[in-house]
């Protein structure tokens, strides 16, 4: 039976994150990323516990945005919780006992060639319509890119900027500052229904914050998605998604709500 999750602000938070969602003060804090030598990423100790015992009796698949490198900052994953497969940079790489999949990456690639105007053509193309997007611009592996926004674009921009994307084969997703561009072809659900097929098994349940999540979560029988994200607040307007299940709890506790309904999914068969 697999599981799969999305990690930053679904199952684990920044200090950036909990300072912003809050953690209640009987909550115990486990620190689960490091980087330059300093804590960054936290869950809750019954979170901790609940992932630990969940990957015992099923297989569990980090699924995430982040890059291969910042993947790898999570030393709950290296050193205490041990995971068969990992997929990074949203789909475009799959990680089989931490070593990337060169037959799924190359296949990415060609799908990449094909489907989508190159990065650069992208911004030309934003520029000449007048949008300039106010913060750093960051790479991920050469795949993707993303803006830390000084400002959050108006809802009216975020609409538009979505739809010119979409025409030359890109999307976007905005989860707090950052302002992320993937091509279609890079896809996390494309990614876990791989490892479904190369398993033989189902995914039972997923749980992800952003609409980049949403297209792993349709490969799920039970979809968790907590109540402070993106993702939360797009399914609110749409109808016909009620077979999402929002935690009522939010921030580190959303987190830990969901690896509880996890563990108790554990003696289904789908």
């Amino acid at each position: 039976m697999i599981f799969a999750s999305d990690l930053d602000r679904t199952l684990m938070y920044s200090k950036r994150a909990i300072e912003e969602l809050g953690v209640p003060k009987e909550s115990t804090l486990k620190p689960v990323e490091q980087k330059d030598g300093r804590w960054v990423g936290f869950m809750t100790e019954a979170s901790y516990w609940a992932l630990k015992e969940l990957s015992l009796h099923s297989l569990f698949v980090p699924v995430t945005t982040r890059t291969t490198e910042q993947f790898n900052r999570f030393v709950i994953f290296s050193q205490e919780i041990s995971i068969k497969y990992a997929i990074t940079a949203n789909g475009a790489n799959i990680l089989y006992r931490g070593v990337r999949m060169e037959e799924w990456s190359n296949h990415i690639l060609k799908r990449l060639h094909s489907e989508s105007v190159s990065q650069a053509e992208l911004l030309s193309i934003l520029q000449r319509e007048g949008f300039h997007l106010d913060g750093e611009k960051k790479q991920a592996e050469n795949l993707f890119f993303y803006y830390i926004l000084n400002f959050l674009p108006a809802d009216t921009d975020k609409v538009l900027i979505h739809d010119l994307a979409k025409k030359y084969g890109w999307r976007i997703s905005l989860q707090g500052r950052k302002l992320y561009f993937i091509p279609h072809a890079i896809s996390k659900g494309s990614a876990l229904e791989y490892i479904c097929n190369r398993e033989g098994v189902n995914a039972i349940a997923g749980a992800g914050d952003s609409i980049l999540d949403w297209d792993f979560l349709q490969n799920c029988h039970y979809r968790f998605v907590p109540n402070h994200g993106e993702l939360a607040k797009v399914l609110a307007g749409v109808s016909g998604t009620s077979n999402h299940i929002l935690t009522k709890k939010l921030g580190v506790n959303a987190g830990e709500e969901i690896l509880q309904q996890f563990l108790k999914l554990l003696p289904l068969k789908i």
